[in-house]
C-alpha cells in the first residue's frame, strides 16, 4: 500500500473500527488528512513538502487551526510507521515551531448566568409550563452545573442518565470514548429533571435521547447555541455566549471555591493535567481582581 490516498482511508477506517474514536474526533481528522492529501497531489510526503505544507497552513489558518492539523497529520503518519506501511516517518528530525498567542478560557459573570436561569425559569411560569421551556432550563441548568462538553449533552439519553436515590448520575463517552460520571444532587435539577422525563418519558425512548427538539427528535448543537441566544436577547445582552463558555466557567467556579485540580480534571473528562491547569490562569487573575477590590488597604488614602 503505498497511495497516500490509499493510506489516509485505510487510516481513517481503523480509527473508526480499532481505536473507536468519537465521530467528531473522526470527522476532524477526515477534514484535515484530506486536505493534507489534496495538497501533496499525489507527491509523497516527505520532509520537504511537509515544511512547504506548514508554510500553507501558517499562511491560510489560524495558529490554533495549523497546530489541529499537524497533529492530524503526524499522527496518521505515526501509526503509518509504527504498522510498517512507510519505510519513516517524515516527521522524524523535523523541527516544527508554531507560535501562538495564549487565550485564557473566557467564563460566563455569575449574575449574567444567574439572569439566563431565572428569565427560563420566569417563561417557564409565564407559558403554562410548556415542555420546550423546561427543556431549555434542563439545557441551561445541565451545562451550568456539569460542565459536559454540548456534544457529550446533546448525546444523553435514557441509558446514561440515571436518576435514582437523590442523585443524577451522567454516565458520558466522551473524546476516546472515555466514560466518566457525573453526580449532581442538587434538589432543584433532580425535580426538574425527574419532572420532564415523566411528561416526556415515551418520546425519550423512542428517540433514545434526552433532549428533543420540536420534531420530538435527538437535539442538535446548533439548536442548543440558538437556545442559549434566545434568552440571552430577552435579556437584552449583546455580550455573545456559547455552550463551552458555561463548561469553562464550571471548572474556574470549582477552582475558585478551592477544589483539587485533579477532580476538575476528572470531571471535565481531561486525559492530561497540563490540559485542566489553563483554569488556575484565570482563576488568579480573578483572585488579583478580588484582592483590589477587597481588601481594605485599597480604600486607604495616603498622600506624600
Amino acid at each position: 500500500m503505498s497511495n497516500l490516498e490509499e493510506l489516509v482511508v485505510f487510516y481513517l477506517e481503523l480509527c473508526q473500527y480499532e481505536k473507536k474514536l468519537s465521530q467528531d474526533t473522526l470527522k476532524a481528522y477526515r477534514i484535515d488528512l484530506r486536505q493534507f492529501a489534496c495538497f501533496c497531489a499525489g507527491r509523497e510526503g516527505g520532509k520537504d513538502l511537509i515544511s512547504s505544507y506548514v508554510k500553507y497552513l501558517n499562511e491560510t489558518f489560524s495558529p490554533r487551526s495549523v497546530k489541529r492539523k499537524l497533529a492530524s497529520v503526524r499522527a496518521f503518519y505515526h501509526t503509518m510507521e509504527e504498522l510498517e506501511q512507510i519505510p519513516q516517518n517524515p516527521f522524524d528530525k523535523l523541527r516544527l515551531h508554531i507560535q501562538y498567542p495564549r487565550q485564557l478560557p473566557r467564563t460566563i459573570p455569575e449574575d449574567l448566568v444567574q439572569a439566563l436561569l431565572r428569565e427560563a425559569y420566569s417563561e417557564y411560569r409565564r407559558r403554562g409550563e410548556d415542555l420546550r421551556v423546561l427543556r431549555d432550563i434542563i439545557v441551561l441548568e445541565l451545562l451550568f452545573s456539569t460542565g459536559i462538553r454540548v456534544s457529550e449533552l446533546c448525546k444523553l439519553s435514557p441509558q446514561t442518565v440515571q436518576l435514582n436515590e437523590h442523585k443524577l448520575r451522567l454516565l458520558i463517552s466522551g473524546k476516546g470514548r472515555k466514560e466518566r460520571i457525573i453526580q449532581i444532587e442538587t434538589p432543584e435539577i433532580l425535580h426538574i429533571l425527574r419532572t420532564y422525563c415523566c411528561r416526556c418519558g415515551e418520546q425519550i425512548h423512542e428517540a433514545n435521547a434526552l433532549l428533543l427538539n420540536n420534531r420530538k427528535m435527538p437535539l442538535s448543537q446548533q439548536s442548543v447555541r440558538r437556545i442559549i441566544r434566545r434568552y440571552l436577547l430577552r435579556l437584552h445582552v449583546a455580550q455573545p455566549v456559547t455552550p463551552h463558555m458555561f463548561r469553562h466557567t464550571f471548572a474556574t467556579s470549582l477552582l475558585e471555591a478551592g477544589m483539587d485540580i485533579r477532580y476538575i480534571q476528572a470531571l471535565l473528562g481531561h486525559s492530561s493535567i497540563s490540559t485542566t491547569q489553563i483554569y488556575t490562569h484565570v482563576a488568579a487573575e480573578r483572585q488579583t481582581a478580588l484582592l483590589a477590590e477587597l481588601h481594605p488597604r485599597g480604600k486607604m488614602n495616603f498622600t506624600l
